[in-house]
């Protein structure tokens, strides 16, 4: 519930930006901390959609706005300066997480859960560029969680139909979003997102996203449908070749044009709106470029997901401004109504990150377009 005429799409932006404080008197919210995807972060329920909101990053210690202690329920009101602005439900720890291997490895270290029902893994937690600083994307933070022994190096197809069917019976999970670091070899991670997803729709019927890279062989996108992927996500993060030669050198190597052939061929398989891309807003791609390059990206049949940057901690981008509500504003509204024009949704899409969209307000903007 909205205590103030700010639009809920605007306030999710701002929240993702600024993120919030927890008040002192706060126990047991807990956020993710490193790896590839939202970190930092914690999901609530605001406006009744799960969203994603830092709350240990150097711009959430600064923030104006303030989480009130959750009650039993994990109920809470957001304030800034002393006024309480939105009603919010924090997210309830996934059962889940009290289980663990035969061999003693947690549930958690496999897998986890964001949002509220979806299950996330990366299978393999390393990548081919992170080691160099020369190649590496300065906002990953892939070998962090690793490091601090939060996770495995390597999640094998047994343990992820295990721990996933045990999210689908325990926490309701709805989909699974599979991501990996880049191996060196041409599949570029697509064999390994082949056997996961064998061994999990084996176990569970559970729709399935993988992310990768372009591999070298387009053939690739078939064997992954064929495995039981539902949907497709390659990354582009940053559009500007300038700017993706400076913040991601290794990965800039796949140029943008390559992307696109990649693009076309595997909506051919998947379909319209089954693949999708992310998009970092606040890097230095203008409002013009990322909508000029949304437009080309749902022509082919592919769904832009823009999120906003947020800086992660021990990265070399950890102290990079995040973009303001008012600049996603200018990019999301009219990107959701370029989605609806293109008969593109996260609502049709089986499985994934756009499917969630707790990361951005631009499933909000979607539903009032």
């Amino acid at each position: 519930m909205s205590l103030t005429a700010q639009p809920a799409p605007h306030l999710i932006s701002d929240l993702q930006g600024l993120g919030f404080r927890l008040d002192s008197a706060h126990h047991g919210i807990e956020a993710r901390r490193g790896g590839a995807g939202p970190s930092d972060h914690t999901a609530v329920i605001l406006d009744g959609r799960p969203v994603m909101i830092p709350i240990v990053s150097g711009n959430a210690f600064q923030s104006p706005y303030v989480a009130s202690r959750p009650d039993a329920e994990g109920n809470a009101t957001i304030s800034r300066d002393g006024r309480k602005i939105t009603e919010i439900k924090f997210a309830r720890r996934a059962r889940f997480y009290n289980l663990q291997t035969l061999d003693g490895i947690p549930y958690s270290q496999i897998a986890t859960l964001h949002s509220t029902d979806v299950l996330a893994t990366t299978v393999l937690q390393s990548c081919t560029r992170y080691q160099s600083r020369t190649k590496t994307c300065h906002f990953c933070s892939i070998g962090q969680s690793l490091a601090a022994g939060r996770t495995i190096l390597r999640k094998t197809p047994e343990q992820l139909a295990e721990v996933a069917r045990a999210a689908v019976l325990l926490d309701g999970v709805k989909h699974m979003v599979m991501t990996t670091g880049t191996p060196p070899t041409a599949d570029r991670g697509a064999l390994m997102m082949c056997e996961s997803a064998s061994a999990i729709r084996t176990a569970v019927d559970l729709p399935l996203q993988a992310q990768f890279e372009p591999p070298e062989d387009f053939a690739w996108f078939r064997r992954v449908k064929d495995a039981g992927v539902d949907t497709l996500g390659m990354h582009l993060e940053v559009l500007t070749p300038s700017l993706r030669q400076r913040l991601m050198p290794g990965k800039a190597g796949i140029s943008l044009a390559y992307y696109d052939e990649a693009f076309a061929a595997a909506v051919e398989v998947f379909g319209r709106g089954q693949v999708s891309t992310y998009i970092l807003a606040g890097l230095g791609d203008t409002r013009e470029t990322i909508l000029e390059h949304c437009e080309k990206l749902i022509d082919l049949g592919v769904y832009p997901f823009v999120v906003p940057f947020v800086p992660i901690s021990g990265t070399p981008l950890e102290s990079h401004p995040t973009p303001s509500a008012d600049f996603m504003d200018g990019v999301l509204a009219p990107l959701a109504g370029m989605l609806r024009d293109g008969g593109i949704s996260a609502a049709t899409m089986k499985a994934g990150c756009g499917k969630c969209g707790a990361c951005s307000a631009l499933a909000s903007y979607e539903a009032r377009a």
